[in-house]
């Protein structure tokens, strides 16, 4: 029986692989981060019950001032345009002053619980309009995905968990609770505040925990969302380091170009010391340039028969000396002066040169 072709085009498409280093920085530049607004809603409403359970009577003592002001002060004023102005400021600044510690600590708080999860990160991308996310079939699909299933289930957990510690924290206190019609006024209104801050710190630290391991989902989660198939690790590599077809046509041509350069100085060498098949180094010798003897061009096979035929053309005169040609060839670069190794040999083979030019 034949056995089908397996497609190996729809592997390699499949998002199997962790995200690259440079997939994740690109994620988090489009503000794409791991996430949990649950972390910061119980770190927020902790430090709001915590401040109340610290500055309560602060505040209680700062409304029942505002209230007294206004029901034995403000009531006696002649109500013009001028009084009720100095009324309305003088309540605003009251109510700010109040409420300044509530809303600083807010804020820290909120700053606090991204910093946390995210880090610093300013980023305006999600602010940009994506006409994507007003498709309806897409918004349809995402209330029947898993993600939503495990929205619903959190926030079953959380009204049953808080449903469950408020009741516990009142039935606890519900005998207290029934002796406050015996007591005054000031005492009911004590109780009650602190029962509602106990119930506040309760219920904001086990939305905590379960805060913890929603963003524990939301990293795996956000992990899962920008794997990467193999191709797309192969053509991020590609990017990174450039397409190894273009790049090696780049050297090519480069090395091309420096050729080029190398053999338009042959025609103004002093000589051309060959191997004579294998190696050819053109020298020349400009005290203006150099103190001593520079390599011009030099090259192996293909190139160093280029050289002696450019020589020749050129009359420029070849001598051959094998382990002097092999010698330069490996020790000195081109547009470098020879080392004092070579100055004896080189300077016999220039003087060789010039005494053959002088009787031409």
């Amino acid at each position: 029986m034949q056995r089908l072709p397996v497609d190996l085009q729809y592997f390699s498409q499949e998002k199997t692989e962790k995200a690259t280093p440079k997939k994740k920085e690109d994620s988090r530049k489009k503000g794409q981060v791991p996430k949990s607004q649950d972390v910061n809603t119980a770190l927020l409403m902790f430090a709001m019950f915590l401040l109340l359970f610290v500055i309560g009577g602060f505040l209680k003592g700062r409304f029942t001032n505002l209230l007294e002001q206004s029901f034995y002060e403000y009531i006696h004023w002649d109500l013009t345009q001028l009084t009720i102005h100095q009324i309305m400021v003088e309540i605003a600044i009251e109510m700010a002053a109040t409420l300044a510690p509530i809303m600083g600590v807010a804020i820290l708080a909120g700053l606090a619980s991204n910093y946390l999860q995210v880090g610093f990160l300013f980023t305006a991308e999600p602010l940009k309009v994506d006409i994507k996310k007003l498709n309806p079939i897409q918004g349809f699909k995402k209330i029947f995905a898993a993600r939503a299933l495990v929205e619903l289930v959190k926030s079953l957990l959380k009204i049953g968990f808080v449903g469950t510690v408020t009741f516990s924290v009142l039935w606890l206190r519900k005998d207290d609770m029934l002796e406050m019609s015996q007591k005054g006024l000031d005492a009911a209104v004590s109780f009650f505040g602190q029962t509602t801050i106990i119930m506040g710190l309760a219920a904001s630290l086990l939305l905590l925990v379960l805060s913890v391991l929603d963003y524990v989902y939301q990293r795996y989660d956000h992990e899962k969302n920008i794997r990467m198939s193999k191709q797309d690790i192969k053509d991020e590599s590609k990017n990174m380091e450039g397409d190894p077809l273009i790049k090696s046509k780049i050297k090519e041509r480069q090395r091309q170009m420096s050729q080029q350069r190398m053999m338009s100085e042959v025609p103004e060498a002093d000589v051309v010391i060959t191997n004579p098949t294998h190696f050819a180094i053109a020298i020349k010798y400009d005290e203006e340039k150099a103190d001593a003897p520079y390599v011009v061009a030099k090259g192996v096979d293909y190139v160093a028969l280029k050289i002696k035929d450019i020589a020749h053309k050129h009359d420029v005169a070849t001598v051959e000396n094998r382990p002097l040609a092999r010698a330069l060839y490996d020790a000195v670069e081109i547009n470098d002066a020879i080392s004092e190794d070579f100055y004896q040999a080189v300077a016999e083979i220039l003087a060789y040169v010039y005494r053959i030019q002088q009787k031409a």
